[in-house]
């Protein structure tokens, strides 16, 4: 079975600069569920890691962020789709811990709980941190357009980083040779 490593915000749900604090305020992309269903479905075990600094911030409690993933777990069931696993940092920027992206402390952990490696394994954002994380584990980052990802590109990004339009398209990419 093969393993893939998703950003939430901005690439499975629309990411909001004041960030998502309540589960009313969290809403797919569209065809993000589906993208994950359709991974599921060729053999992928998808795990989330994501930065939430609301927390640090105050904005939401983790009662609140497991609310949320609630319904992101629900939805998702209904397209026939499933996390595996999602972990998350609730520190702030300033709180310089190792799990928060552009760190990979998150994404070591993960290796460790799983006993593997995660060289080549696909890891998808929409910043710069999330292709940062994901290079320092040797996992293969892969930028997508949505969230924050036009921005990112705009701004540069390291050479050899993969780009797509959006979730969709980059689970079409990867399941395509798996068709032939």
């Amino acid at each position: 079975m093969s393993l893939i490593i998703l950003d939430r915000d901005g690439v499975i749900n629309h990411d909001s600069d004041d960030f998502i604090k309540n589960p009313s305020e969290w809403e797919p992309i569209e065809g993000s569920l589906e993208a994950i269903a359709r991974l599921n479905y060729a053999g992928y075990r998808v795990v989330v890691i994501t930065n939430q600094s609301g927390i640090a911030r105050g904005l939401l409690d983790v009662e609140t962020l497991n609310r949320i993933h609630s319904k992101m777990r629900r939805m998702l069931a209904q397209v026939g789709g499933r996390i595996e696993a999602i972990m998350f940092c609730p520190h702030g920027p300033e709180d310089d811990c190792k799990c928060r992206k552009p760190h990979n402390g998150s994404f070591e952990d993960l290796a460790h709980r799983l006993r593997i490696s995660l060289d080549n394994v696909p890891a998808i954002g929409d910043s710069l941190r999330d292709i940062q994380a994901a290079m320092e584990s040797n996992a293969r980052p892969i930028l997508v357009k949505t969230g924050k990802g036009e921005r990112t590109l705009a701004e540069g990004i390291p050479q050899g980083v993969e780009v797509y339009d959006d979730l969709a398209a980059v689970v079409t990419a990867l399941l395509e040779p798996q068709l032939q």
